[in-house]
């Protein structure tokens, strides 16, 4: 198995979950784009930017292990996640932000370069903190776990907020890998 074929189908179908809670949350009565501010405790970020953030870190790690400049995409997440507190937008725009940033993964899936888990890895912070990496080391203790701080944070705060939400939402891309005949009931 190589990194991309790790993180990629990873980023693909945890953020594929996070749209379906968002749409979800939608349909639930009672939910509005109100909910975009809601935070888990006073000093973290709403949900509009745990979002934003969950795409950034997609995109990131695909970038970063490709070796290229990071898009303007990225840019804008990070600005938009960083005013979300002010500006949270709505649950449709950052349903947006989540299609746009399959797409790219989507885009990259079949493009991605061999990479050499031994591969060196600078990875600057905006503090401007620098942690020297691997490859594999930059995708099992930064990419993933950053990606599903983010994640899970922004499930946590659906939960909090009365989202009717479950294991079976958070694990539904393992039903393509289901026995039949063995779910309760069957």
């Amino acid at each position: 198995m190589t990194l991309p074929d790790l993180i990629i189908p990873t980023y693909v179908q945890m953020l594929a979950a996070l749209s379906g809670w968002l749409r979800k949350a939608e349909a639930q009565e009672g939910v509005t784009d109100a909910l975009m501010s809601a935070r888990l405790a006073p000093d973290m970020f709403p949900l509009a930017t745990q979002i934003r953030f969950a795409c950034v870190q997609a995109q990131e790690g695909v970038y970063r292990l490709r070796g290229e400049a990071f898009s303007a995409s990225i840019t804008e997440l990070l600005d938009e996640g960083r005013s979300a507190g002010d500006r949270p937008g709505t649950i449709a725009d950052a349903c947006a932000r989540i299609a746009e940033t399959l797409a790219l993964l989507e885009q990259v899936r079949g493009n991605m370069p061999a990479i050499d888990p031994a591969a060196p890895i600078a990875h600057t912070l905006p503090q401007g903190m620098v942690f020297d990496l691997t490859a594999e080391q930059f995708v099992r203790d930064w990419a993933l776990p950053q990606f599903y701080f983010h994640l899970m944070t922004a499930y946590a705060i659906l939960r909090a907020q009365g989202v009717e939400l479950g294991k079976v939402d958070y694990v539904a891309h393992m039903f393509a890998y289901l026995r039949p005949g063995t779910a309760p009931g069957a």
